[in-house]
């Protein structure tokens, strides 16, 4: 019993150790954000404000249009996630239900697309949506969104999900009349929330917080993400750091939050195709 507690202790303290370097940054975001010009000039570097310094907020409020910021990036991360739920859904219920031809080799190219970089078809991707028309006034909006309507991790994820259901149940639900889009959507669904919530999850992360595409499609400055409109700080208010630590905490708002009430439904998401 005494080892086990003192192995148990020692876990705790390697994982406490650990844990220091991944939350300092974001301590220091939002602790830096309202600490005024004196602290953040002195070395070593101050951890704690001597006080607090809300002008630092005020003042991110108004170098940019940050409100419009969150607009933009509410509707691309909001859009995005909407439909790669959807069409998850859809290809995971295929890909595990339906009888297809050459089923696992259509999984396994689709699985293939995870090993494609981004980077490799950016190009490709923007000669299309520039083609289209989609990078200028409000079809800014569908140009964001459009090439990432779809998720092969998303799939994945579901089709283990729903892997699990007995036999019995669907069976059960195909006697008593149900069809196809009938049991997706009223039994399959309801019972996998943890998982689909997961997807969620992810995607609103990602998709949030995407910097290149928004950088190289966006022309019109009306339409900028949070991302791209808080580095606007550093570019134009160089010599004030707590401004830009001030947008950058702003910026991590909502993440935080979706981590915080979301990171029961990733665990309980990632682990629902581990045990059969």
């Amino acid at each position: 019993m005494k080892k086990f507690r003192f192995g148990q202790a020692a876990v705790y303290v390697v994982l406490g150790l650990a844990l220091i370097p991944v939350l300092f940054p974001i301590y220091y975001g939002f602790v830096g954000a309202v600490m005024g010009p004196g602290d953040l000039a002195t070395y070593p570097p101050a951890l704690v404000p001597h006080e607090l310094y809300w002008q630092n907020i005020t003042d991110v409020f108004r170098s940019v249009p940050l409100g419009r910021f969150y607009v933009n990036s509410a509707v691309q991360a909001g859009a995005i996630t909407v439909a790669q739920i959807v069409t998850s859904i859809l290809a995971a219920y295929a890909f595990a239900f339906l009888r297809l031809p050459a089923k696992a080799a259509t999984f396994a190219l689709f699985l293939a697309t995870l090993m494609v970089p981004w980077e490799a078809i950016i190009i490709p991707n923007y000669l299309a949506i520039s083609g289209w028309g989609l990078a200028r006034g409000g079809l800014t909006y569908l140009g964001l969104v459009l090439p990432f309507l779809a998720s092969a991790f998303g799939t994945f994820l579901l089709r283990q999900a729903f892997l699990q259901f007995p036999t019995e149940l669907r069976d059960a639900a195909v006697i008593d009349g149900c069809g196809h889009w009938r049991l997706l959507w009223q039994v399959i669904v309801p019972l996998s929330k943890p998982s689909i919530a997961a997807v969620g999850v992810y995607v609103f992360l990602s998709a949030w917080n995407q910097y290149f595409w928004p950088l190289i499609l966006i022309r019109d400055s009306e339409y900028q993400t949070l991302q791209i409109g808080i580095s606007q700080l550093n570019d134009a208010e160089a010599a004030q750091p707590g401004l830009v630590l001030a947008g950058v905490a702003l910026s991590l708002l909502p993440t935080l939050a979706v981590v915080l009430f979301g990171q029961r439904y990733i665990v309980r998401g990632l682990t629902a195709g581990a045990l059969r």
